[in-house]
């Protein structure tokens, strides 16, 4: 005959209660934690939530897309510091040329000429004709203003943004012809076969760059100083007054 068997009691001597069975936690049932689970669901590659997620987002309301365990987007931080990383190149790329000439012993800089300088350039070569260089060009308007009155007119700069601007604007105008540019250093550059030479220089320059001109010139050529005069030629003519100021000289004579 079996023997009944004892009940189970706890340390005090009473029967034992069973244990509850935990229930597995399931997220809120709002609109959004249904709609957001539909869309995972449909993206396994996307990314993840857990239970904290999705009882997070129930307690902070409905529409609340508040973002706690995500995983990371490896691809969007990779983009993100590229982007960042290119957009920094590119800016040295086009900020360098205009910023390494103050590096240089003699800083020439780039400064448009004004109105009144190109015109008073073109009075003090009044009757002159054939071959032009404007020795630091920029943008290129004494080149143009040359071509336009029948000079060959050629510019040499060392900042390769500002020849291609050049060029690109002598094209659209069709004076791609008798406009031309090239990128030089001007203390490389034979100035020999020019008539006419236009110089928008510096004053520390000057000496040494009068010095190349008096070997290389020859007895027909001019020379034209925007700014600073030469410290030892002596000026055939002076035109304008004040920073629009021009020295016309004859260095052969």
């Amino acid at each position: 005959m079996a023997m009944p068997q004892r009940p189970q009691t706890n340390d005090i001597g009473s029967p034992a209660l069973p244990l509850p069975i935990p229930k597995e936690v399931s997220p809120p049932a709002c609109d959004d934690c249904q709609r957001l689970q539909t869309e995972m669901a449909a993206n396994p590659g996307g990314p993840k939530m857990n239970t904290t997620g999705w009882i997070l987002l129930g307690i902070t309301g409905v529409g609340s897309t508040k973002r706690t365990d995500y995983t990371p987007d490896l691809a969007s931080s990779l983009l993100s510091h590229l982007s960042i990383g290119g957009s920094a190149v590119a800016l040295t790329v086009l900020c360098g040329p205009f910023v390494t000439p103050a590096l240089r012993k003699v800083c020439l800089p780039y400064v448009p000429a004004t109105t009144a300088q190109v015109e008073n350039v073109f009075t003090a070569l009044k009757g002159r004709s054939g071959s032009l260089v404007d020795i630091g060009s920029g943008d290129g308007r004494i080149v143009y203003a040359g071509a336009q009155r029948g000079f060959r007119a050629h510019g040499i700069e060392l900042n390769p943004w500002l020849v291609l601007f050049a060029q690109l604007r002598a094209r659209r105008w069709g004076l791609n012809r008798s406009a031309t540019f090239a990128r030089q250093d001007l203390w490389q550059s034979d100035l020999r076969h020019f008539d006419n030479v236009v110089i928008f220089g510096v004053q520390e320059m000057m000496p040494q760059l009068e010095a190349k001109l008096d070997r290389e010139l020859s007895v027909k050529s001019c020379v034209v100083a925007c700014r600073f005069p030469f410290p030892n030629w002596k000026p055939i003519n002076v035109v304008g007054e004040g920073i629009d100021t021009v020295w016309l000289y004859r260095p052969k004579t």
